[in-house]
C-alpha cells in the first residue's frame, strides 16, 4: 500500500513538472510572438516616417528650373543673339504701330481693325514673354529660374495663346458676317458687341489657365530640374513631376477642346460658308474683292494652327528635340513678327493711315 502511494506521488510530481514546463514554453512563445509583433509594428511606423520624410524632401527639393535652350552653339551665339534681338525689336515696333494706327485713324474704326489691334497686343505679350528668356539661353549655356517663375511664364504664355485662338475664331465670324450677310453687319458686329466679346475672351483665357497653373503648382517634382527647351512648356514640367498628373492632363485636354479645337472648327465652318458664298459671285472681280477681305486672316490662321498642330498633335517620338524647338520658334517668335506684315501688305487702309501718320 505504501509502495502504491509512493508511486502515485511520484507520478503526480512528474505530471506537475511537465505541466509547468509546457506552461513556461507556451508563455515564452507568446512573449516571442508579442515581441515579434511589436517589432514589426515599430518597423512599419519607422518606414512610413522615413518615406514621409523623403517625400517631403523631394517635394521641396526643386526650387528652381534650368532651361537648357540651344546647346553647343559655339561661335553662333552672338550672331543668333543679334538676329533674335533684331526680330524682337521689329516685332515690338510693328505691333505697337498697328495699335497706334487703329487708335488714331478714323478709317480704321471698324470691327476688323479693332480685332487686329487686339491681335497685335496679344502678339506683343507673347513675344515679350518668350524672347526675353530666349535671348538669355543664347548667351549662356543654361538659364536658371525659380519654379514659380517657370510656372508663371507658362501661365502668361498659355493665356495669351488661348486668347489668340478665341480671337482668330471671332475674326473668322466677323469675315463671315461681312461677306455672307453684309446688310446686317453693322447691327451684328457693333462696337459694343466687339468689346464684350474681347473682354469675355480675355477673362476665359486668364481664368482657365489659372486653374492649370494651380494644378501644376501643387505637383511634386523630382531631382531632375533641367528642361531641354528655351521656355517653360507644360509637357516638360509634367515629365519632371513624380506625382500623379492625370488630373492635370484631363484639365489640359478639356481646355484644348474648348479653347483650341472648338474655335478651329468654328473657323473651318465660317470659311466653308464664305467659300460657298464667293462661288455664287459671277464676276471674277467680285470674287477677288471678296476673297481679298479674308485672305490675310486665312494666312494668319494657317501659320498659327499649322505650327500648333505640328508641335502638339504629332507625337514627340516622331520628331527630334531640335525640330520641336525650331517649330516652337515659328509660332512664338516668327508669328508675332509676320502677322502685322501680312495685314499691312494686304490692307490699303493701313497703308493710307501710315502715310498720314508720317
Amino acid at each position: 500500500m505504501a509502495d502504491s502511494s509512493t508511486g502515485i506521488v511520484v507520478l503526480l510530481n512528474n505530471l506537475a513538472i511537465e505541466t509547468s514546463t509546457f506552461r513556461d514554453d507556451l508563455t515564452s512563445s507568446k512573449v516571442f510572438d508579442s515581441i515579434s509583433l511589436n517589432y514589426e509594428t515599430i518597423s512599419s511606423a519607422l518606414e512610413r516616417s522615413c518615406t514621409s520624410e523623403i517625400s517631403m524632401k523631394n517635394q521641396t527639393l526643386v526650387s528652381e528650373i534650368v532651361l537648357l535652350g540651344f546647346q553647343n552653339l559655339h561661335n553662333l551665339k552672338i550672331p543668333l543673339f543679334s538676329l533674335f534681338l533684331l526680330i524682337y525689336i521689329m516685332t515690338v515696333w510693328e505691333n505697337i504701330l498697328i495699335i497706334v494706327l487703329v487708335s488714331s485713324s478714323r478709317k480704321l474704326q471698324s470691327p476688323m481693325y479693332f480685332f487686329l489691334q487686339q491681335l497685335a497686343l496679344c502678339d506683343l505679350v507673347v513675344s515679350t514673354i518668350i524672347v526675353s528668356i530666349l535671348l538669355q539661353t543664347l548667351i549662356s549655356d543654361e538659364v536658371s529660374m525659380s519654379l514659380f517663375g517657370c510656372i508663371s511664364q507658362m501661365y502668361f504664355w498659355g493665356a495669351s495663346e488661348c486668347f489668340e485662338c478665341l480671337l482668330l475664331a471671332v475674326m473668322s465670324y466677323d469675315r463671315y458676317v461681312a461677306i455672307c450677310i453684309p446688310l446686317r453687319y453693322s447691327s451684328i458686329m457693333s462696337h459694343r458687341v466687339c468689346v464684350i466679346v474681347i473682354v469675355m475672351s480675355w477673362i476665359i483665357s486668364i481664368f482657365s489657365l489659372l486653374i492649370t497653373a494651380k494644378l501644376i503648382g501643387s505637383l511634386r517634382f523630382c531631382e531632375q530640374k533641367n528642361i531641354n527647351h528655351f521656355f517653360c512648356d507644360m509637357d516638360p514640367l509634367l515629365q519632371m513631376s513624380y506625382s500623379d498628373t492625370f488630373l492635370v492632363q484631363i484639365e489640359a485636354i478639356l481646355l484644348s477642346i474648348l479653347e483650341v479645337i472648338f474655335p478651329f472648327i468654328l473657323i473651318c465652318v465660317s470659311y466653308m460658308c464664305i467659300a460657298h458664298e464667293i462661288l455664287k459671285i459671277v464676276s471674277n472681280t467680285g470674287r477677288q474683292k471678296a476673297f481679298s477681305t479674308c485672305s490675310s486672316h486665312l494666312a494668319v490662321v494657317s501659320i498659327f494652327y499649322g505650327t500648333l498642330i505640328a508641335i502638339y498633335v504629332v507625337p514627340p517620338s516622331k520628331r527630334s528635340q531640335i525640330l520641336s524647338k525650331v517649330l516652337s520658334l515659328l509660332y512664338t517668335v516668327l508669328t508675332p513678327l509676320v502677322n502685322p506684315l501680312i495685314y499691312s501688305l494686304r490692307s490699303k487702309d493701313i497703308k493710307d493711315a501710315f502715310k498720314q501718320l508720317t
